[in-house]
């Protein structure tokens, strides 16, 4: 556990959101090379596994208001919705897809991560004392699109949600690490389209 009765010796740095048009320097020399021209660089592979998650962050961020800011790169839960209608409700976004960016014999079995970890909270700079699922909610983002010729994962109508409340998740898979589409669809019913995100959010915060 930090300590967290004094400032620390490093702080936190302020992250602020970049335009694309910051160019690299060598000292005070700038270069042609900007931010966009790296992100078009390390970015462009939507369907890779790591960044597939970080877009379903995003696009559950953009539906409720909450992906303005800059992404943490690490915290308890994806995302905080500051719901007008209820106290804020804690997020955790997981993805999967049948199609991968490289060769594949067969469509990838679906199955999300639900595993309890011990948080770390960035507002405190401290963990949890025991492993948890730090959020209210949880939402499962499926890119269900089957043909690599087609697939777009910028195209929000292929993919498909369900939202289940982490105390739903606790009740019925207490310690399980992974949870298969035929369990998550048998607790939570069939997949609802993007436009329905921010109702179902709600209706799944129960908190108790």
């Amino acid at each position: 556990m930090a300590n967290t009765t004094s400032p620390p010796k490093y702080p936190a740095v302020q992250i602020n959101r970049l335009q694309g048009t910051e160019r690299f320097s060598i000292a005070s020399l700038s270069l042609q090379a900007d931010v966009l021209g790296f992100w078009q660089w390390s970015c462009s592979n939507l369907l890779g596994n790591t960044l597939r998650g970080q877009l379903a962050e995003y696009i559950v961020g953009l539906v409720v208001g909450c992906a303005d800011g800059v992404r943490p790169e690490w915290d308890a839960h994806d995302l905080v919705w500051q719901d007008a209608h209820r106290q804020p409700i804690r997020i955790e976004v997981k993805s999967a897809a049948y199609l991968q960016s490289w060769h594949q014999e067969e469509h990838s079995a679906i199955t999300f991560d639900i595993a309890k970890r011990k948080s770390w909270y960035a507002a405190t700079n401290t963990y949890g004392a025991t492993p948890e699922r730090a959020s209210d909610v949880y939402v499962f983002c499926l890119l269900h699109h089957d043909d690599k010729e087609t697939v777009n994962p910028l195209d929000l109508a292929q993919w498909s949600f369900y939202a289940v409340s982490t105390h739903r998740i606790n009740e019925n898979f207490q310690l399980q690490q992974r949870i298969a589409l035929g369990p998550l669809e048998q607790l939570h019913g069939s997949a609802f389209p993007f436009a329905d995100l921010p109702t179902r959010i709600r209706a799944a915060n129960v908190r108790v």
